[in-house]
């Protein structure tokens, strides 16, 4: 009889919720399309697209700047040689593919992408992908058809990923929340500041990748685990920095193969994807050892050091106090980076293994792709492109964060930015950004904000300590004033001959000191949720 009394308590409990929340019926899909969301993103989407087109109009990495003209060069020579080559010499040094010019240095799926911009471009505008003629091309109409390469990457793979995610995340909530919050966490990621003007003002094709990735997320939370194998291989074999959020899906998918009656069969399955999906992909190098190394040498330019250009990272940052390169050789290097990525990443893998569940995944991204990025080998500026994906996803759990470390993620560019002159391209998309974040249907909007799950989760134990400390008003203002500061600063004034790039590293000091903090923050979440799956199921025995 109290058992009876308990369940019909809970049952109340529930419709009182969902009559708070503004329910639907049960298929999320109709209450997508009853609540309008469809429009919602149909709309949002264009907006977004604009948006791109926008940042598009301005310069773009490496503009008028011979020998090597930049990252943009650097794309449409992969065009080039991807045209007119046959594959088994596009990653192989030789008269007509000198790979000290833009020698392609990405995964074998970023080459075939290559190949179809350059069909592209050549049936437009074939000087620009004329073998050797084109080096160093510029003209309107080629900027024009590289933009677009862009714009259509985006629309047909990393927009319809962002839908998939946000219908899957609706589902996995149980159609909790209001109509608003979907719309605006759609808007949140598809406006993300930092991803438009690395690949529609830098110029980089990053949306194939994150892309894949969000995808393969959204079918991994859908319970399509082989589905997602395929898509993260390809996000993989897009750009090899994929490799940052490796051990969260391997963590999770370990964790839901061990809780199956037959873990073994599971995990073959899983592994037939995997090899299946890479060796398709990697087919025209399969036919010798010589091939495959090729590709693979590479993928990992050792040679360049442990950092090259001034990154928010602990190896950049601490090379003040410690001349990492000049005191030890490459290959400790190498083993150092590789053992402090590893011990950053474990404790949110085995947290994953012991206990996986949704959100605890989505943590274990965002815990992951940070290890990678402060501790890895060889990290470039556009690499927080990785964490930050992650952390929109968890938008609506995490409102203050994401405004927060995407502050100080495109801080962390603005020296790669100013130079390829998107100062105003910049300023614009970090206003629409603060703007969308306080819109009224958004979490950073409301008026009370203590509905948001951000506030909820801050008092708990294990996170309060860091959460007054990094969402402290004082704090907060101190920090955005210095970095007002230093925005002043390194456009008006020219450092000492003595410390050319001062300017540079006090804004890695400062970038570098937010993103420990909530890399130790992110790390606690995860961890709480195995507390708080474990009172949930003492609640359900009760019960």
């Amino acid at each position: 009889m109290k058992k009876k009394r308990g369940m019909e308590k809970v049952k109340r409990l529930e419709d009182m919720v969902n009559a708070e929340n503004d329910d639907s019926e049960g298929d999320p899909w109709w209450w997508l399309v009853q609540k309008g969301i469809k429009h919602s993103f149909l709309c949002i989407s264009l907006f977004a697209l604009l948006v791109r087109v926008a940042v598009g109009l301005h310069p773009y990495s490496g503009a008028k700047t011979p020998p090597k003209y930049g990252d943009y060069e650097a794309q449409r020579h992969w065009m080039e040689i991807t045209l007119n080559l046959p594959a088994k010499d596009w990653y192989r040094n030789s008269s007509v593919n000198n790979l000290s010019y833009w020698g392609l240095d990405y995964p074998p799926l970023t080459a075939y992408q290559s190949y179809i911009h350059g069909v592209f471009l050549k049936t437009f505008d074939p000087d620009s992908v004329a073998l050797f003629t084109s080096r160093g091309h510029e003209s309107y109409l080629g900027k024009l058809l590289m933009r677009w390469t862009v714009l259509f990457s985006d629309v047909l793979i990393f927009f319809p990923a962002v839908l998939y995610f946000v219908f899957v995340y609706r589902a996995m909530q149980s159609g909790r929340g209001r109509k608003s919050d979907v719309a605006w966490h759609i808007a949140i990621i598809l406006l993300n500041p930092c991803l438009i003007l690395i690949d529609h003002g830098h110029f980089q094709y990053n949306c194939i990748s994150l892309g894949f990735t969000m995808a393969a997320v959204a079918a991994s939370l859908s319970q399509r685990d082989p589905v997602a194998s395929v898509l993260y291989c390809l996000a993989l074999n897009h750009k090899q920095m994929s490799a940052y959020f490796a051990p969260a899906f391997f963590s999770y998918l370990l964790g839901k193969c061990l809780r199956h009656k037959n873990p073994l069969l599971e995990v073959s399955k899983l592994g037939l994807m995997v090899i299946g999906t890479f060796a398709i992909v990697w087919w025209p190098y399969l036919h010798s050892k010589d091939a495959a190394f090729s590709v693979l040498s590479r993928l990992a330019p050792f040679e360049r050091g442990i950092y090259e250009d001034y990154v928010a990272n602990f190896w950049c940052t601490t090379s003040v106090l410690v001349k990492w390169k000049k005191v030890f050789t490459t290959q400790s290097l190498r083993i150092f980076s590789l053992a402090a990525t590893v011990l950053t990443c474990l404790p949110s893998m085995v947290q994953q293994v012991l206990a996986p569940s949704s959100k605890g995944f989505l943590y274990g991204l965002l815990n992951s792709s940070l290890s990678f990025y402060l501790f890895s080998f060889q990290v470039h500026e556009k690499s927080i492109l990785l964490p930050l994906l992650p952390l929109s996803l968890l938008a609506l759990e995490e409102p203050r964060s994401l405004l927060w470390l995407t502050h100080f993620a495109m801080f962390s560019m603005f020296p790669l930015l100013q130079r390829d002159k998107l100062v105003l391209a910049y300023m614009a998309l970090y206003a629409l950004f603060v703007l969308l974040y306080f819109a009224p249907g958004g979490p950073g909007g409301r008026c009370n904000s203590s509905k948001t799950l951000d506030h909820k989760q801050k008092a708990k134990k294990g996170t309060k300590f860091v959460s007054s400390v990094a969402f402290h008003p004082l704090v907060m203002g101190f920090l955005c004033l210095c970095s007002l500061i230093l925005h002043v600063i390194y456009l008006t004034m020219r450092p000492p001959k003595k410390y050319p790039f001062l300017f540079e590293a006090v804004i890695m000091l400062l970038c570098f000191s937010q993103f420990i903090i909530f890399t130790f923050y992110f790390n606690s979440k995860q961890w709480m949720l195995l507390k708080h799956l474990t009172s949930k199921d003492k609640q359900k025995k009760l019960i």
